[in-house]
């Protein structure tokens, strides 16, 4: 992230819109990959045949590979992309969430995007910046969010 990108965000004040970040396709492909690597082999999930019968028609995500989504989608929203520069600029760190609801289960060949907004941030004694970003996760052509969320993060400036 560059300085600049990285002030730019600082400086939206609380209650200011980040943006909105591009659609991001969530397939079986995605879908799979993430049950592999999370060694979840859930068959509402990974398995369209015995899916289609299910509740929901067909397979849906898992709702951690929607959350594990905002990363991507904050980039997208800001214009950046995750930083190199770490020793001279800094770098973000997750913190956790204040308060996380899956809402509305996303189907598989859905389009979904990240809204997001600066709720509150504070400098810590170590010269830190702790944001909490209000996030909503879209799904396209469906009312109701998959994901709304209050999420912590942490500004780790440069060491020296």
């Amino acid at each position: 992230m560059s300085e600049s990108r990285h002030t730019a965000a600082i400086d939206i004040p609380p209650g200011g819109e980040v943006s909105v970040s591009d659609w991001i396709l969530v397939d079986q492909k995605m879908i799979d990959g993430f049950g592999a690597v999370t060694l979840d082999p859930d068959p509402m999930h990974i398995d369209p045949e015995w899916a289609a019968t299910g509740p929901f028609g067909g397979t849906i995500a898992f709702g951690f590979l929607t959350v594990s989504l905002l990363t991507r989608a904050l980039h997208s929203a800001m214009g950046t992309e995750p930083g190199k520069d770490a020793a001279t600029l800094g770098h973000y760190l997750n913190y956790g969430f204040d308060r996380l609801r899956l809402v509305t289960p996303v189907p598989v060949g859905a389009r979904v995007r990240g809204h997001f907004w600066k709720l509150r941030q504070r400098e810590d004694e170590k010269r830190r910046l702790l944001t909490t970003f209000g996030c909503r996760i879209e799904i396209e052509g469906v009312e109701r969010p998959a994901l709304v969320a209050e999420w912590l993060s942490i500004w780790v400036p440069a060491a020296g």
